[in-house]
């Protein structure tokens, strides 16, 4: 039985493999299956606008106490920044540290799409309010589907009569798209294969020896993270940790391999409330977390804006690297789940504090093996935040023999 619950990580596992070797040992017909990984990646997005909709409409709406959920927000709110913060400044202690820019010839390169992306906190709050919910969910705006879904739900709760109706339909759109999760994760060896194929094909694994430094010290800083922040956040909440490990694991492996966070999102959403969270703060906490909680990003932010200093020969004061994460605090909420959003966010704070933006450059070629690792601890940072939420409001019911394969 238990080998039959673990078949699907398995799989994965041997996906990972396979598509490690094809991507080394034939790079061309690594580059070549990147369909067979699009198609994992649209599939799952395509389930994302229902399931977050519909779950958070029947969590919201279906509880009398609107009261709950705004003391619930508060809370994951508060979580959310003390855990970003720990993170941005634990990037930065680690790169003060090792200095891995120091030596590191800054290169050209044409970066100018993505410093025209760079947005500021005003435009980040706008943007969280959508102005179609069919464009947001066309987008995967998750932020704005969250926003549209919590108003749609209180709106809903003031409803009589007729307010039933709706509930039932979204109840049974919900448990649908759960069904719907379940028939494509067993597509997600192929999918996650196909994009470690892609990665390796592409990019080569001998893009870890010219900045080897540099992934090497995110390596330890997110290891850190791990055990000195997330472990110790279990205990102090009195998180089941081997369950939780068994529940995050799977969604932790496919934010790895494809490097996107919504990839993952409801596979995550699915083991959370496996493991015992309530459906309506899974369906608030992890989505929300995917603008408001990313952990991995901050670490990742911190210490490569520091390093494209570093690498330029600039010398930043203490008090200049405080503003920068100060900065890097409010300008990273509303980062998409979505491959290399935090370089867009980078190449704008390099722009506000004078670095040269070709230090974005010189990170591209590296940033897939990086960005797998941020990937996973903002999906595993989620995970965890929706556990703390449910117990700080003392509604978490610990599953006895939880099964997370679909």
């Amino acid at each position: 039985m238990a080998a039959k619950k673990n078949r699907l990580t398995l799989y994965i596992f041997i996906g990972m493999g396979v598509g490690l070797v094809i991507g080394t040992l034939w790079p061309q017909a690594g580059e070549s299956l990147k369909p067979l990984g699009t198609i994992f990646i649209r599939l799952i997005k395509s389930i994302i606008a229902p399931l977050i909709f519909s779950t958070l409409v029947v969590g919201i709406a279906g509880h009398s106490d609107v009261k709950s959920v705004g003391r619930m927000g508060l809370k994951a709110i508060l979580y959310f920044e003390a855990l970003t913060t720990a993170a941005l400044f634990l990037g930065l202690a680690f790169v003060n540290l090792v200095k891995p820019g120091v030596g590191v010839a800054l290169q050209g390169g044409d970066v100018s799409a993505l410093a025209a992306k760079s947005q500021k906190f005003g435009d980040v709050l706008v943007h969280i309010f959508p102005q179609s919910i069919v464009q947001a969910a066309a987008e995967g705006e998750v932020l704005q589907i969250v926003v549209f879904a919590i108003i749609f739900a209180l709106a809903l709760g003031m409803v009589h009569g007729k307010k039933r109706v709706i509930l039932d339909l979204c109840e049974a759109v919900s448990e649908t798209m759960f069904k719907f999760t379940g028939i494509v994760m067993k597509y997600a060896p192929i999918g996650v294969g196909a994009a470690i194929a892609v990665t390796v094909g592409s990019r080569g694994l001998g893009v870890m020896v010219k900045l080897g430094v540099l992934i090497l010290t995110f390596y330890a800083c997110a290891v850190v993270f791990f055990g000195g922040v997330l472990l110790p956040v279990m205990l102090l909440f009195k998180v089941p940790v081997r369950k939780f490990y068994r529940a995050v694991k799977e969604p932790a492996l496919i934010a790895f391999s494809t490097t996107s966070s919504e990839a993952a999102l409801p596979k995550a959403m699915l083991n959370m409330e496996a493991l015992g969270v309530p459906r309506e703060v899974v369906a608030f906490v992890i989505p929300t977390g995917y603008s408001f909680n990313l952990d991995g990003s901050s670490l990742y932010l911190s210490l490569a804006s520091v390093f494209v200093a570093q690498a330029a020969g600039v010398h930043l004061s203490l008090g200049q690297q405080l503003i920068m994460v100060l900065t890097l605090m409010l300008t990273s909420k509303g980062v998409a789940g979505v491959p290399r959003a935090s370089l867009v966010i980078l190449a704008g704070t390099l722009g506000q504090f004078n670095l040269p933006i070709e230090g974005v450059a010189v990170l591209l070629g590296i940033d897939s093996l990086m960005d797998m690792v941020r990937t996973m601890i903002n999906v595993v940072g989620n995970c965890l935040a929706s556990v703390v939420v449910a117990k700080w409001e003392k509604n978490f019911v610990e599953a006895e023999n939880p099964v997370f394969d679909a």
